[in-house]
């Protein structure tokens, strides 16, 4: 038996519109789901981000609590021809790159925060093969 990805992954989040602005307005990410006052989910590639409100999941009767509080990671992947040109428009935006990791060779990837202070990560493939 093999498992074959990270199908979805989550994120907590205080506001779900402001959430909305960064990730559908800035990063491109399509808006698959959002259910007021509850959640918002983004289709990145062949998985799903999921942007939760806390408070809201912690009571959840339907499905089992599911919450976090604090500063969360994700790592977003790019082709490495778009690497710079990514790097490039968060800064045009006002969106501040906090680090640059060199991994191996030619390898490199970047971090930053979303409105949350979640901190995000841009990755080139090949990073991990």
């Amino acid at each position: 038996m093999e498992i074959k990805q990270i199908k979805e992954t989550c994120l907590y989040v205080q506001d779900l519109e402001r959430s909305k602005s960064f990730y559908h307005h800035i990063l491109g990410l399509p808006v698959y789901s959002m259910v007021e006052n509850r959640h918002i989910f983004f289709k990145v590639g062949p998985s799903m981000l999921l942007c939760f409100l806390p408070e809201v999941t912690k009571a959840d009767q339907n499905l089992p609590p599911h919450y976090a509080y604090g500063k969360q990671h994700i790592a977003l992947e790019v082709s490495p021809g778009v690497y710079e040109k990514w790097r490039n428009k968060l800064r045009k935006q006002g969106i501040a790159i906090i680090h640059e990791q060199h991994w191996k060779e030619e390898l490199y990837s970047f971090y930053f925060e979303d409105p949350d202070g979640h901190l995000i990560e841009i990755v080139p493939e090949g990073i991990w093969e």
